[in-house]
């Protein structure tokens, strides 16, 4: 295979390649579908992250587009990071794009002293639950509601650091 796309901080520009490649991933699920009134800090996606002391990070696709995403923001009364916006285009999936595009949000969980990670995910997003459990992520009880126009029900996942692999 030929090596991953370069993986760098996201910039405002990246809203609409960003959208696109989270609309994609909804698309393939039913009832799942991407509203741009739901994902305002899509609009100015660096700014937004930048402000909560968080980073967005994205690998170009060849040929133009954002072949995957993944953000980190810290949640410090959980002494913690929460992982959001972890989306690949499908011809990347199984690439170690992901693992990789993981392993920036973990360098950043550790270098803020942080001892957990955490996410919610979709409850239809099987495949990425397993991804998340080969990292070492265990899923928490409890699911939440989200009262969104595809009346997403979410599983929550927290990964100590001192487990990461």
């Amino acid at each position: 295979m030929t090596s991953l796309p370069t993986i760098r901080d996201a910039t405002d520009a990246d809203s609409e390649p960003l959208a696109a490649l989270i609309a994609a991933s909804f698309a393939e699920y039913p009832n799942c579908h991407f509203v741009w009134d739901e994902f305002p800090e899509l609009r100015q996606p660096a700014s937004a992250f930048a402000a909560k002391g968080g980073r967005l990070w994205v690998a170009d696709a060849p040929g133009g587009g954002i072949a995957g995403s993944l953000a980190a923001t810290p949640v410090p009364s959980q002494n913690a990071v929460e992982i959001t916006k972890v989306y690949a285009d499908p011809a990347f999936r199984g690439s170690g794009l992901a693992q990789a595009l993981f392993a920036e949000a973990h360098g950043f969980a550790r270098a803020g002293g942080f001892s957990e990670m955490m996410l919610w995910s979709d409850t239809r997003f099987a495949r990425g639950h397993r991804f998340y459990e080969k990292l070492g992520f265990r899923r928490w009880p409890g699911e939440r509601y989200l009262a969104d126009v595809s009346e997403t029900w979410e599983y929550h996942f927290r990964l100590p650091l001192g487990d990461a692999r």
